[in-house]
């Protein structure tokens, strides 16, 4: 089991054939978001795969559109998916979100113009669909960075626009997010200086049926003292510690840190109940403002298949969207 973990916990070709799907199978129940694959290198050099959705009249590149979108702030999602299958059969959901968040919201927004343009950008992990290497996670972690690399230059960060981040991860993604986001806060504080651009902010953080690390999982799944499983954890390789990256975050965060979303699955079959529990004082420990949402009658793999669960990350999105233009305004153009 210390051997092969990195097989045991990540599977890129459960349900089988899974790596030979394609975005096109499921561009019909996608629309009107349309999802394009790049290509990118990881941190490693490493080839790897990202998808990227627009919705609308953007994704069509309509002209006049494209054209006053182009003086919009975009808010990018960067979505890390969980340790099985691909990203194509996860773009129908996430197609939902990004077409709810792409509608006119008048109670945010004072104008269409004022609307932001919002995107999505879900990581192929190394090993994954049509991504080269293999899964580990310290090949993850610079998969997930050089993600953001990709996001935070041009053309999604030309010079002067405003561009502001929020990651998602679902079961391991949660822990693939936490951790990419205190590495890249680490980053931005070591690199700040008044003769380059301030970085893209974080403005929040989904962790969907999050928990809280790799040992605490081998604890919960296997609680007994005469099992060997609880006493792996000093020869792993694969940690995915969501409190640890918590805390950097919060110690590291310029201002205000990002703001949390909880949203653990109410029958998950994987995930113990107290995960969240621990995540949600972990986050009022260090003061980190964090909303939870337990969506009901979900399975681990369901959050998003339940209404409730879509109408959590839509309303918890615009209103992060909503309170960071109110803190710009408050701030003025000293801030």
């Amino acid at each position: 089991m210390v051997l092969f973990q990195d097989k045991i916990i990540y599977m890129p070709s459960v349900p089988p054939f899974s790596r030979q799907e394609k975005i096109e199978d499921f561009e019909q129940l996608c629309r009107p978001v349309v999802w394009t694959e790049e290509r990118i290198r990881s941190l490693d050099g490493t080839e790897i795969a990202l998808c990227v959705g627009k919705a609308g009249a953007v994704a069509r590149h309509d002209a006049a559109v494209v054209e006053e979108t182009g003086k919009r702030k975009k808010v990018v999602i960067l979505y890390f998916q969980g340790n099985a299958s691909s990203l194509p059969p996860r773009l129908p959901g996430l197609s939902r979100i990004l077409t709810s968040l792409s509608s006119t919201n008048t109670t945010t927004c004072n104008s269409e113009e004022n609307q932001p343009e919002y995107s999505i950008v879900a990581v192929s992990y190394r090993g994954f669909w049509t991504s080269r290497g293999r899964a580990s996670q310290k090949g993850i972690e610079r998969d997930a960075l050089a993600a953001l690399a990709w996001i935070t230059s041009f053309p999604f960060h030309p010079p002067g626009k405003d561009v502001q981040l929020i990651l998602w991860g679902q079961s391991i993604g949660a822990g693939v997010a936490a951790t990419a986001a205190a590495a890249y806060l680490q980053n931005a504080t070591r690199n700040d200086s008044s003769t380059s651009p301030p970085a893209p902010s974080i403005l929040a953080l989904i962790l969907e049926t999050p928990f809280v690390s790799i040992r605490d999982m081998l604890t919960a799944l296997y609680p007994q003292r005469w099992l060997p499983y609880r006493y792996l954890h000093p020869f792993l390789w694969n940690h995915w510690d969501t409190e640890s990256a918590l805390r950097t975050i919060r110690a590291v965060a310029a201002g205000s840190p990002p703001e949390v979303l909880l949203l653990p699955a109410a029958k998950d079959e994987v995930v113990p109940p107290d995960q969240a529990d621990r995540l949600l004082a972990i986050c009022g420990e260090v003061g980190m403002e964090v909303r939870r949402v337990d969506v009901a009658g979900a399975l681990h793999t369901e959050a998003m298949a339940k209404r409730e669960g879509r109408d959590a990350v839509v309303g918890f999105v615009r209103g992060v969207v909503g309170r960071a233009d109110v803190g710009k305004a408050m701030l003025g153009p000293m801030g």
